[in-house]
């Protein structure tokens, strides 16, 4: 990483600027829970709403498991489940549920957020895949 960034990265203001920027400009959805064992939602950017229908202001509070129905293989949850246990990054694909209900391939990275060696919370990068 270049000096000149990590500068901007290390002052509150400009770190916090960037971060936002890129967030909420990706066109990948980008969610973030809390480190709760429930791993209730505490953001989501615009293309989450692309992405599912679900509004942000609507699912915070929710888990991520409002997006999982028939579909949704176990295995894939599980292993996911395995790496929040842990601490651990998590990257995989499942049939996941729009709000409106249709069925979609999300492929998604969930990695752990950590202030030292704590895990404060979760990141989850998320995009659609080819059509079912």
């Amino acid at each position: 990483m270049s000096t000149t960034f990590e500068k901007l990265m290390n002052g509150a203001d400009g770190g916090l600027a960037v971060l936002q920027v890129l967030a909420e400009n990706s066109f990948d959805s980008v969610l973030i829970t809390d480190a709760s064992t429930e791993g209730k939602i505490i953001y989501a950017n615009k293309s989450f709403k692309k992405l599912t229908g679900h509004e942000p202001s609507e699912i915070i509070g929710k888990t991520p498991r409002i997006l999982q129905g028939p579909g949704t293989d176990a295995k894939v949850i599980e292993r996911l489940s395995v790496a929040l246990k842990t601490g651990g990054k998590f990257e995989g694909k499942a049939i996941n549920y729009k709000k409106d209900g249709t069925p979609f391939i999300m492929f998604w990275r969930v990695l752990p957020i950590k202030v030292g060696k704590k895990i404060i919370a979760w990141v989850a990068i998320q995009r659609e895949g080819s059509a079912i």
